[in-house]
């Protein structure tokens, strides 16, 4: 009897117990559950938090240059603008058609000088200077001297000289054998004028073929000599 007693009283236990099990397994449910949702909460704020940036080791690329056969392009010079070489105008007036014009030579020593007669207004120009502008009176009467010859027709010419080399008086007589055989070609017809120049002075005409004799030893000149001293 005691031993169905006490198997009955097991029984009952087992019992009770699977229904405090039963009861108790949904609040044991609950609290598995909660864990699980404050894990994922927690995962969530762990990926919202900025984790501090690892340090990465940068290496320096090596660059290799890659070495490209250079093209050489032949560079064309730049043609230069085409410009029009337009001639200088002579500050000359050009003589008019039909109108006289004489080029004569004179010299004297080294002196060459060329005149230019044609019709003007009785100027006279030496080198492109007026003669009255010269300042050696001298100079200026050798010059204006064969115009004395012609007279008043020496007013109705202009007369342009160019002289080189030599000194100033031989330009100065140059110019006057270049006028007097300008004059002599642009008016005398019958060599009236020629033959009153020849009579006054020979040269006016003739160019003068004397020149300087050359120095010798001994002496400052060509013919003057050291002074010599016996004591």
């Amino acid at each position: 009897m005691n031993e169905h007693k006490t198997e009955e009283k097991k029984e009952a236990k087992k019992s009770a117990s699977k229904r405090t099990a039963k009861k108790s397994a949904p609040e044991k449910k609950e609290e598995h559950k909660a864990p699980e949702h404050k894990s994922a909460e927690h995962v969530e704020q762990k990926a919202h938090e900025h984790k501090p940036a690892e340090h990465v080791e940068h290496k320096p690329v090596e660059h290799k240059p890659e070495h490209k056969p250079v093209e050489h392009k032949s560079v064309e010079a730049p043609k230069p603008a085409e410009t029009k070489s337009e001639p200088k105008k002579s500050r000359k007036k050009p003589a008019k058609k039909g109108e006289k014009v004489i080029v004569v030579r004179g010299k004297r020593k080294e002196s060459v000088a060329r005149a230019t007669i044609q019709k003007g207004r009785g100027i006279v120009r030496v080198n492109k200077i007026n003669v009255d502008a010269l300042s050696n009176k001298y100079m200026r009467d050798i010059i204006k001297e064969p115009l004395r010859f012609v007279g008043a027709e020496a007013t109705t010419v202009d007369i342009s000289v160019n002289v080189v080399g030599g000194g100033a008086m031989g330009q100065a007589q140059a110019a006057r054998t270049a006028i007097a055989n300008a004059l002599v070609g642009y008016f005398d017809a019958d060599k009236s004028i020629q033959d009153r120049m020849f009579a006054y002075d020979k040269f006016m005409i003739v160019e003068d073929s004397r020149r300087v004799e050359p120095k010798k030893y001994k002496g400052p000149k060509a013919r003057a000599r050291f002074q010599k001293s016996y004591r």
